[in-house]
């Protein structure tokens, strides 16, 4: 993992860095099997509050390495079975659709900073955060269709959630790139910003200094709430509310709004 991905943790927050500037952090299959190797490491990090990924040198990801697609090129299917084959997690992913959804899937907040450029790999590895911040100038682009393929690492899953219908198919269809600006008025992008990955840490600062219990039973909610049935999320949101009204870090919640101070939660 070390010459693909780092993470730092500092009061509670995990830096997850995409580090293959070289290549702007482009996915081979080291890239791949270093963060799903992070996701793993993160969801046994006890204190764990919120996640930052980001990227090193002048893009967040410029997608698959190109020397996937010259395998491609060769007509054997070998050259992208290692992440389209193989089992699948309990989800319903496969190895390269976990590299996406396992952020989705932490207990915690994700924030995605991108600067530079997002395209294919990486434009679906910003969708599997919670909130994406990006530069103005960043661009975004699911290329797939440039090399005769489709979005199959969850992009189809998650732009669902995102976008228009007819927006997620002119993204997919066209292969175009898009701004960081209009990327925030279609839905892409919450928030653009000069120094996303400053402000994304800042944001994960904010959200490790309220209650984890109730940020995480949030993030339940909210991932049900994306395909599940009406009556399934309301009843799901009577069961989190259930437990965690009364409980140690709720009471502390309350305690420290009214008294004006930093809560002092419990893991």
């Amino acid at each position: 993992m070390n010459d693909r991905v780092s993470i730092s943790i500092a009061d509670g927050i995990a830096e997850v860095r995409l580090i293959r500037a070289d290549k702007m952090n482009a996915f081979d299959d080291a890239m791949f099997a270093a963060i799903i190797a992070a996701g793993e490491t993160l969801t046994c990090t006890p204190g764990l509050r919120a996640v930052v990924i980001s990227g090193e040198g002048r893009a967040f990801c410029a997608g698959l390495d190109m020397g996937k697609f010259s395998e491609m090129a060769s007509g054997e299917p070998s050259g992208g079975a290692g992440l389209v084959g193989g089992g699948r997690t309990a989800g319903g992913a496969n190895r390269a659709q976990q590299v996406v959804m396992l952020w989705r899937e932490l207990a915690v907040p994700v924030i995605a900073a991108v600067h530079g450029v997002a395209f294919g790999a990486g434009f679906q590895l910003a969708l599997g955060a919670d909130l994406r911040f990006a530069t103005a100038d960043a661009r975004f682009s699911a290329m797939e269709m440039n090399w005769g393929l489709v979005p199959d690492m969850a992009g189809i899953a998650l732009l669902r959630g995102l976008v228009r219908d007819d927006v997620a198919r002119d993204l997919v269809y066209s292969g175009r790139i898009v701004g960081g600006t209009e990327a925030a008025a279609i839905g892409l992008v919450t928030r653009v910003c000069a120094d996303p990955r400053a402000e994304a840490l800042a944001y994960a600062g904010d959200v490790a200094s309220r209650n984890p219990d109730a940020m995480r039973a949030a993030k339940r909610l909210l991932n049900q709430a994306i395909d599940g049935e009406q009556s399934a999320i309301l009843l799901a949101e009577t069961e989190e509310q259930l437990r965690l009204i009364g409980s140690p870090n709720q009471v502390e919640a309350v305690n420290s709004r009214l008294e004006k101070r930093i809560g002092r939660f419990l893991d």
